[in-house]
């Protein structure tokens, strides 16, 4: 086997094994009728594969559906992992390209921004930032974006330094191409493919730094806590009890 063909059987394998954690979190839920939420201690630690309860990666130990609850897992991590690629992708290649493009004071003033960001702990600013505005899902997407946009803003700015000196951008700023012309035609669609190698890695990372979170009970609530922390928020008003709860008290 020659290099090239192992290599497109890597790529194969890692879109098949992509493409079916795709597929199950967006058609999963076909394949199931049970609520990733519903409790039923009747029919906990079931095996896996009892298609005639249809339970096919079986229950927990409170007897919920365990694979309604990785499609629904998978869904969110999809969602949030999604979401803070496009957003630091789409500011971090803005930011590098402006700093690297325009030099001079402007460069300065973003990269000092970028080093402040830089030094700190992700982890701990994700923490401290769903801990202080509360545990919701914009919050822990704004946590997970305020320091992923670096990688694409420095990678960025180093293609966009050495861009601006190539034939073809002097040519434009010679013949009267704009400014932001000039940045959409040329310098964009050259550093978009070192971006998307960046957000290939970032995807990754933001599913693995949400599941941190999710460990330490700071991850997206289910929708029982949603609830708490609502009537929490303003005791007046109160929630109907779900029919698992009145299955429990039964």
């Amino acid at each position: 086997m020659t290099a090239r063909s192992f290599l497109q059987l890597k790529l194969i394998v890692g879109i098949l094994c992509v493409g079916s954690v795709v597929l199950m979190a967006l058609a999963g839920q076909l394949l199931t009728s049970h609520d990733p939420e519903e409790q039923n201690l009747m029919s906990s630690l079931m095996p896996p594969f009892d298609f005639e309860e249809g339970y096919i990666f079986g229950t927990d130990q409170l007897g919920r559906d365990i694979f309604a609850r990785m499609v629904s897992g998978a869904r969110v991590s999809l969602m949030i992992a999604a979401s803070v690629v496009i957003i630091s992708g789409v500011t971090g290649v803005l930011v590098g390209t402006t700093s690297g493009f325009f030099g001079g004071w402007r460069d300065v003033a973003l990269q000092k921004v970028v080093e402040t960001f830089w030094a700190l702990p992700p982890i701990l600013l994700a923490i401290a930032i769903v801990s202080l505005f509360g545990q919701t899902l914009p919050n822990l997407i704004i946590a997970l974006t305020i320091q992923r946009w670096i990688p694409y803003a420095r990678l960025t700015r180093a293609q966009a330094l050495s861009l601006r000196s190539r034939d073809f951008v002097s040519a434009s700023m010679i013949m009267g191409g704009g400014t932001v012309w000039i940045l959409r035609r040329h310098i964009i669609p050259n550093v978009f493919a070192s971006a998307v190698v960046v957000a290939t890695f970032s995807m990754a990372t933001a599913i693995i730094a949400e599941a941190s979170l999710s460990f330490l009970g700071l991850g997206v609530p289910p929708r029982e806590l949603v609830v708490l922390l609502s009537n929490a928020r303003d005791p007046g008003t109160r929630a109907p009890p779900s029919a698992a709860h009145h299955r429990l008290t039964l």
